[in-house]
């Protein structure tokens, strides 16, 4: 295998095209012939996860510190248990770029409450420093019982939410922390467009009409695709949603996966993406949803799925983050560390992997898994992060694959997050609200992913496509 690498290092490779050598880990990449993307919003690894350290004491993950602090104008903010799920508006902390370097004070990590008392004046600046509970979050209390929990997976970028987006879809965002304003499309290229060269099927899963797909890439926002796929529900047509094709053994090579961000035309209402003000448990459901769905899929022995979040919102992490290779010297540093779980039969139970991933892991792990060229090892070389980024093949680690879980063994959690459904409902917006958008509140993101598919179904309009005519390229699949 050793000479087989340096053979490989040796050839000449074409234009646009990067190595990734034969390897134990890309051999265990071989095991899985489906991944699957949920990426989520704005929540930090120690605000989410810290109480697998903090209060159930587990010695194998990444400590927080228990008597960590962060100073705002002469009070000392301690970490601590949150009291609720829910913040308002007002609360959500900044995460801007320069916020986010206030925050990360060199390093220092302790700049988090000052950045919150000055961006949020009036407000506790507690609300950053807080941790949720196993009580609060059951479904991740459960997961990183039962799969692998990634402590060092930093956002890709000490920014905001479309460039790290941009990252974990096209491995880079042009050199931009913050999102471009006015909000428009970033003109990025996708690892879909290697996919579809390589003739391998993907699906892009949303709970709108516009994926966050179309916003990155043009060749599929102003292109001929028209009917976006659907998590849990059937489009115009009738085409199958994420979860009936999970149920018949049919997804397809890679299926990403968009949250409810908002919601105010086409589906559900409210959010479950966990931006403040989202209730957390919103969040929780969804992400049971999809477990369900692929742990009781005819698929789930060649399934990995991947949660994370697109960046830490703003919330406390006590963990710096290190310097990054990239093509442009304005984003040569990841973000704060994020929440990261792997799902799948091959990865063992209460599995912690240490390896540094960012989100252009994502990217690499696909190309790497569908778009390798078994003669010389090239897979598409989508910028020095890409190339940099260690794929997760390397967590794919048992001889052989786990049993199918059987539903009665998570049923508890089914049942316990079916009771929320009464305070999920008072938390969405109602249907009068809907009717009167301006009495709709909405986040920053919300504000601004609304005004990009506004600018983006402009542009559609403008070339004349057609926003509920089938396509070729989707006419035939149901």
């Amino acid at each position: 295998m050793a000479d087989g690498t340096a053979q490989l290092e040796t050839l000449t490779l074409p234009p646009g095209r990067t190595t990734v050598p034969d390897d134990e880990a890309l051999e265990q990449l071989q095991k899985i012939d489906h991944i699957i993307v949920l990426m989520m919003e704005n929540r930090s690894f120690d605000h989410m996860l810290g109480f697998l350290v903090l209060d159930q004491k587990r010695t194998d993950i990444e400590a927080q510190p228990s008597d960590a602090a962060n100073d705002a104008n002469g009070h000392s903010y301690p970490v601590h248990q949150a009291s609720s799920t829910q913040l308002v508006k007002a609360q959500d902390p900044d995460h801007s770029s320069v916020g986010v370097d206030q925050q990360i004070a060199n390093g220092a990590m302790n700049g988090f409450a000052q950045n919150f008392a000055d961006k949020r004046p009036g407000m506790d600046p507690a609300v950053v420093m807080a941790y949720h509970t196993a009580e609060q979050l059951p479904v991740y209390a459960y997961l990183a019982e039962q799969f692998c929990l990634c402590d060092h997976w930093f956002c890709a970028v000490p920014g905001e939410t479309m460039p790290n987006r941009c990252y974990a879809v096209a491995g880079t965002s042009g050199g931009t922390r913050d999102n471009l304003r006015p909000p428009r499309p970033y003109g990025l290229a996708s690892f879909c467009r290697h996919l579809d060269a390589a003739n391998v099927q993907w699906r892009w899963y949303s709970h709108d009409y516009v994926p966050m797909l179309w916003l990155i890439d043009p060749e599929y926002g102003l292109g001929d695709e028209t009917i976006p796929a659907y998590f849990n529900r059937h489009d115009l047509f009738g085409h199958r949603s994420f979860l009936e094709r999970a149920a018949q053994g049919d997804l397809p090579a890679v299926s990403w996966i968009d949250p409810n961000f908002i919601d105010l035309t086409f589906g559900p209402a409210g959010s479950n993406d966990d931006h403040p003000p989202s209730d957390l448990h919103a969040g929780q459901k969804l992400v049971l949803d999809l477990f369900d769905a692929v742990a009781q899929s005819p698929l789930w022995e060649k399934t990995m799925t991947i949660i994370t979040y697109d960046e830490h919102g703003g919330f406390y992490d006590h963990l710096a983050p290190q310097a990054a290779k990239d093509d442009y010297p304005e984003t040569r540093r990841h973000g704060p560390r994020v929440p990261a779980l792997v799902i799948s039969p091959w990865v063992d139970e209460r599995q912690v992997a240490h390896t540094v991933f960012d989100h252009t892991s994502i990217v690499k792990t696909i190309l790497a898994r569908f778009c390798r060229n078994p003669q010389d090892g090239s897979v598409p070389d989508m910028g020095a992060r890409v190339r940099a980024a260690a794929h997760l093949g390397s967590l794919l680690s048992r001889p052989n694959a786990r049993p199918q879980i059987p539903r009665a063994q998570y049923q508890p959690l089914i049942d316990q997050v079916g009771s929320w459904q009464e305070k999920l409902a008072e938390h969405s917006i109602t249907a009068a609200q809907l009717a009167a958008p301006a009495a709709v509140e909405l986040t920053d993101f919300q504000q601004e992913f609304v005004a990009y598919r506004a600018a983006l179904l402009q542009a559609r309009a403008a070339k004349g496509i057609k926003q509920a005519a089938a396509s070729p390229k989707t006419a035939g699949e149901n």
